[in-house]
């Protein structure tokens, strides 16, 4: 009788969550704290709700790293930060046809979203100009949508990058703001939500996400769930921590993979008719579970991270396609 009852109490959040309805602090610590053995009613719940807004379709995205490292910043989870010691790749700005080179790869790869990510605090003028060129010229010779994450923005450089056909801008809010200060010093939460405010007003799609296991409690992985709501984001990467040597949270338990699912779960209930997207750390936490990922998420990354290796694509392929799901075409 326990389990029954447990599982109607998914279902109704489902429900919930369909009729617009924000799910309680209570309901939402329920979910994170649910038993690993009603992780199928769990998903089976979230799935009434991806499925709804996203049926069986999987969007792929693919990272190109821009500019690697020689960053100011001082995020512990970041190999290419300041106060990192590993032993990452350095490299100012990349050339226009080394950007095009990866859209033709994102297109290789059936993503139907190029991401140009490049470390540091904020674009300069120059990099701004080398963005842009770039994406001028990728947007006239590919069907892709573009997605850049270039760091804190200042109004008339979010509104140059819509007018050169960005379609999204990218900047994590990562961490709860009460746990902000413990992951980094050199700037706040309040400016990387004013970036994705400014990223709204020039009119691209503002794209915000998390990064799970920087020692944040359940109550502010909800929270952290809430903002981005409040924030409208309309794509939420949910991040697993992958603690690198050399970092200041080298040291941090990786989250298993029973945790991620509910994670997942949890954003798909309280941002219902979003884009979940799991990215950073989807091998290395859930691991053989990535295909249950996907009946809360509707995306995912495809290739390598900024400083870390993913999954083979073709590996990717075949997990959608076995889920009977489909990849979904890029329409611009």
């Amino acid at each position: 009788m326990h389990n029954v009852i447990e599982k109607m109490d998914w279902e109704q959040l489902a429900d919930k969550a369909l009729r617009g309805e924000r799910l309680t602090m209570e309901e939402g610590l329920r979910v994170l704290g649910g038993d690993d053995e009603q992780i199928l009613p769990i998903m089976q719940a979230a799935y009434k709700v991806r499925s709804y807004y996203y049926g069986n379709k999987v969007k792929l995205n693919m990272i190109m790293n821009a500019k690697s490292g020689l960053c100011p910043e001082d995020c512990g989870y970041c190999s290419q930060s300041i106060v990192s010691s590993a032993p990452v790749p350095k490299y100012s700005f990349l050339d226009k046809e080394s950007l095009l080179a990866g859209a033709r790869e994102a297109m290789a790869r059936q993503a139907g979203t190029y991401c140009i990510v490049a470390s540091g605090r904020g674009p300069t003028s120059r990099e701004l100009d080398q963005v842009i060129e770039a994406v001028t010229e990728i947007r006239r010779t590919m069907p892709l949508k573009i997605c850049a994450c270039l760091g804190l923005l200042r109004d008339e450089q979010a509104e140059r990058l819509a007018a050169a056909g960005v379609h999204r801008y990218n900047h994590n809010l990562n961490t709860s703001q009460a746990n902000y200060d413990s992951i980094t010093t050199t700037h706040t939460y309040e400016q990387r939500a004013d970036t994705v405010e400014k990223a709204k007003s020039s009119g691209m799609s503002p794209c915000s996400g998390v990064i799970i296991g920087m020692g944040e409690s359940a109550a502010e992985i909800v929270e952290m769930a809430y903002a981005l709501r409040e924030l409208d984001a309309d794509s939420i990467p949910v991040n697993f921590l992958i603690p690198i040597p050399g970092t200041p949270l080298e040291s941090s338990a990786r989250i298993t993979p029973m945790q991620a699912l509910k994670v997942l779960a949890l954003f798909r209930f309280i941002c219902p008719g979003k884009e979940i997207r799991v990215s950073g750390g989807r091998e290395s936490s859930l691991r053989h579970l990535q295909p249950l990922s996907l009946y809360a998420a509707n995306s995912w990354f495809v290739g390598d991270y900024l400083t870390t290796g993913g999954q083979e694509v073709n590996e990717d392929h075949q997990m959608i396609e076995d889920l009977g799901f489909e990849i979904e075409k890029c329409a611009i």
